[in-house]
């Protein structure tokens, strides 16, 4: 699969990280002459900060002399107005800042309609445990895992986001719902099952961050 081409450069550190935890190769450019450089397989264009500059890429972009797919757009909420006679210069938007559930899935979405591209199978990793998002099996060190729905849920959700420290209500808010009634408890026995099972020597994995919540892991990306 070609790369996804970002502008500008640097790229939105949100929307590399979800790059990233998909498997999914990008690069950044910056002006004509880069994108001339490359065969694209979509693009993201983030037109927080620089609006005018972003819509005149977007359009350039969509020109039938570069090799680039189909465009997705970063806008915020105020934005929305903006598009509204600018249709021609992208394929889809997304409002920042995004759930990286749906940044990825909209990514996803561009990149399969395309057709023809081989989509990386939605993987989540951290060292040696191994989360297939397709099939819903967990490994660790090539020994499978023997998770109830709840516990891999919950696994996933911590594993995809290492070195953040939620607080058990986040948790079950993001996990069981909002409309779960659950106690904090609940938190507790699943993390606790889930530290059995990942066994003595990954337990640790889940951390237990005093008088707030858990973590997994450390963050990839720096504190």
């Amino acid at each position: 699969m070609q790369p996804v081409l970002i502008w500008p450069d640097p790229a939105p550190p949100d929307v590399v990280r979800v790059l990233d935890l998909s498997g999914i190769d990008w690069e950044t450019v910056t002006d004509d002459a880069d994108t001339r450089k490359g065969v694209w397989s979509a693009a993201i264009v983030n037109c927080e900060e620089q609006p005018a500059t972003a819509y005149a890429m977007a359009a350039q972009l969509r020109r039938g002399d570069l090799s680039v797919g189909p465009v997705l757009l970063l806008v915020r909420g105020s934005q929305l107005g903006d598009l509204e006679d600018r249709h021609d210069a992208f394929d889809d938007f997304c409002v920042v800042p995004a759930h990286p559930a749906e940044l990825e899935a909209r990514v996803r979405h561009l990149l399969a309609s395309e057709g023809g591209f081989e989509l990386p199978p939605e993987v989540i990793t951290y060292e040696s445990l191994e989360l297939n998002l397709e099939t819903y099996q967990a490994s660790i060190d090539g020994r499978p895992l023997d998770l109830t729905y709840m516990e891999y849920e919950l696994l996933k959700f911590l594993a995809g986001n290492p070195g953040r420290v939620f607080t058990r209500e986040v948790l079950l808010s993001r996990v069981w719902g909002y409309e779960y009634y659950g106690g904090a408890r609940t938190v507790d026995v699943h993390v606790r099952r889930l530290r059995a099972k990942l066994g003595e020597q990954h337990a640790a994995l889940i951390q237990t961050v005093r008088s707030v919540g858990y973590k997994f892991g450390e963050s990839r990306w720096g504190s």
